[in-house]
């Protein structure tokens, strides 16, 4: 796993980040077409999840391949790796949505594993407005530029933990600024609206849960602004 993946500013268009995909591809191929989004021009940054709860759990890793489509590590990524190595118990990961990895041969189980081991741990993307930090979880550190020390040093396992799978910062209420970054974007912990607690942005609005029919949340970065955020009246 890489620790950090840094991308300079879009020159050509506009940059995104979505939520929690969970193998909902054509859902979020939908909601791409409804803000316009130009393939050859803009970019999506997923805050990690790529897979399980949904049915599109093949077409979720080929996103990987796209020149426009980046992604974190998220738990479930971590579950597949994990798992694939013998690390995981199967009962667990049919309980968190990945009975169909578990059907997979073994030899397609490390090739997904492999797949999600070269995903960073965050991103980290400049825009004109400064620079934007995307983990999958929680940040636990006071500036972002301690990131590269604390997954290098002797806490990585316990900094990682959290990045990968806290919901600290929210169920604290902690509204602290992570400071060096304009904000950081996060998924993990499903709301009904995006949300922010300090500069810490929540964008997993639950577009998985399909008895809900809840829609994808998808940030223009400069803006920090949802661009595809329906009514909340459609989310009852």
């Amino acid at each position: 796993m890489n620790p950090v993946k840094h991308f300079g500013r879009n020159a050509l268009g506009r940059d995104y980040a979505v939520g929690d995909i969970h193998s909902c591809v054509s859902k979020l191929k939908t909601a791409l077409r409804a803000i316009g989004f130009d393939a050859a021009r803009d970019r999506l940054f997923a805050v990690g999840d790529l897979v399980d709860r949904g049915q599109e759990n093949d077409e979720a890793i080929e996103l990987l391949e796209q020149p426009w489509f980046h992604s974190v590590l998220g738990n479930h990524e971590q579950m597949a790796i994990l798992f694939a190595h013998g690390e995981l118990a199967a009962g667990f990961y049919v309980q968190c949505g990945g009975g169909w990895n578990i059907a997979n041969p073994q030899a397609r189980r490390i090739e997904i594993a492999d797949a999600f081991s070269a995903l960073p741990i965050a991103m980290e993307v400049e825009t004109a407005n400064g620079l934007i930090g995307i983990v999958h979880a929680d940040y636990p550190l006071r500036r972002w530029q301690d990131i590269h020390a604390a997954l290098a040093g002797a806490d990585r396992e316990q900094h990682l933990k959290c990045m990968l799978w806290s919901r600290d910062r929210f169920d604290q209420e902690n509204r602290d600024e992570v400071e060096g970054v304009r904000a950081v974007i996060v998924g993990h912990t499903p709301l009904v609206l995006y949300s922010s607690l300090g500069n810490t942005i929540y964008i997993d609005t639950g577009a998985w849960i399909a008895r809900e029919n809840r829609p994808f949340t998808i940030l223009d970065l400069e803006t920090l602004r949802p661009v595809h955020q329906p009514s909340p009246g459609l989310w009852t």
